[in-house]
């Protein structure tokens, strides 16, 4: 099992990224940047890459709309050059409110257009004369569009690798089906081990049924919050604001993702009421109403024991990349999270 993380913020990007050679030789194996509508991820992961000698990066996540397919295809494969084949390119469709909202792109065909992109990707890196003739997109534009002039061209550079893993951001029943299909990796929200096969067992089975065996196995990466200790219970309270802000804030009444999860995960009342509550502009008392069980069972927080018992739950679900975010009040001590979390997954 891989362990990795997010990148944290809270010193400053440039001070957090002195601080991963440190997380490095702790034994961290891959670091995410994410990119919503932030800085870009990008130019963060090629100053990652270029402060790194051996962690992966990964985007976590680009969004599908906001760049052409053959851009990603053409970023994706500079990341992995400068990086020396360290890059994953980590995609997804965000939702409604960034990419309309923020980007003035409309949210049309997810599916469809994650399938054609990673298809298209696909080509780039291989080097091949470029011609799709797509639902959602066209290279070379076709006749009647544009000036007529476009013709098929491949990539100038011989990109490091052919085949830079694709990692897919996905939560709904369709698009983990096809994450589950064509993806390298897979990467849900809110992950708890327990619920996986109930909510998301038929799907990944029918992906995999349909699955080109050369893609080698699913990379399935959870994420949880890290803290190990007889007192650290209280961490658990630092994940009410975020899950309460996905759930209830991060789209609108029946458009809502994350809400549709927190349903499906069997809290349908709270789901509601975390919802109303947040749209009405009160997010503590929203907060307030998150599941605690599921605070608890997305996180590895509590005794070492506990940590032991909820890593061998998540591995058991088939987790392999096991992302964290480590809770501790510095960096020796966030560091030591590293090295004791690394530890205890080689155990299993």
């Amino acid at each position: 099992m891989r362990v990795g993380m997010v990148i944290n913020y809270s010193g400053g990007f440039k001070e957090t990224v002195d601080e991963l050679a440190d997380y490095e030789k702790a034994g961290l194996d891959i670091v995410y940047v994410a990119e919503a509508y932030s800085f870009d991820a990008v130019s963060q992961l090629g100053y990652i890459a270029a402060r790194t000698e051996r962690l992966e990066i990964a985007s976590g996540i680009l969004p599908i709309y906001s760049r052409t397919p053959t851009l990603l295809a053409m970023t994706a494969a500079g990341l992995d050059y400068v990086s020396d084949g360290r890059f994953t390119l980590g995609l997804g469709a965000s939702g409604p409110q960034v990419i309309e909202g923020f980007h003035g792109v409309p949210y049309t065909a997810p599916l469809g257009r994650t399938r054609e992109v990673i298809e298209i990707c696909r080509k780039v890196w291989k080097r091949e004369r470029l011609q799709h003739e797509g639902k959602h997109y066209s290279m070379p534009l076709p006749e009647g569009k544009g000036t007529g002039l476009g013709k098929p061209l491949k990539i100038i550079n011989h990109p490091v690798r052919p085949d830079i893993p694709v990692l897919v951001a996905a939560i709904g029943p369709k698009n983990v089906q096809l994450t589950a299909e064509i993806a390298n990796g897979w990467q849900p929200i809110f992950y708890l081990p327990e619920k996986s096969a109930d909510v998301w067992g038929a799907s990944l089975a029918a992906g995999k049924a349909k699955r080109d065996p050369a893609l080698g196995e699913l990379d399935v990466v959870g994420q949880a919050a890290l803290a190990i200790g007889d007192d650290v219970q209280g961490f658990l309270e630092f994940g009410r604001p975020m899950a309460a802000l996905y759930i209830g804030g991060m789209g609108a009444k029946g458009k809502n993702f994350y809400n549709d999860l927190c349903r499906r995960y069997g809290w349908e009342k709270e789901a509601e009421e975390i919802q109303d509550l947040y749209l009405d502009g009160k997010k503590d008392e929203a907060a307030a109403k998150v599941p605690y069980e599921l605070l608890e069972k997305m996180s590895l927080i509590g005794t070492e024991g506990h940590v032991r018992e909820r890593l061998a739950a998540m591995k058991e679900s088939g987790v392999t990349t096991l992302n964290v975010t480590p809770i501790a009040g510095d960096h020796k001590s966030r560091v030591a999270l590293i090295e004791k979390i690394k530890e205890m997954a080689a155990d299993l």
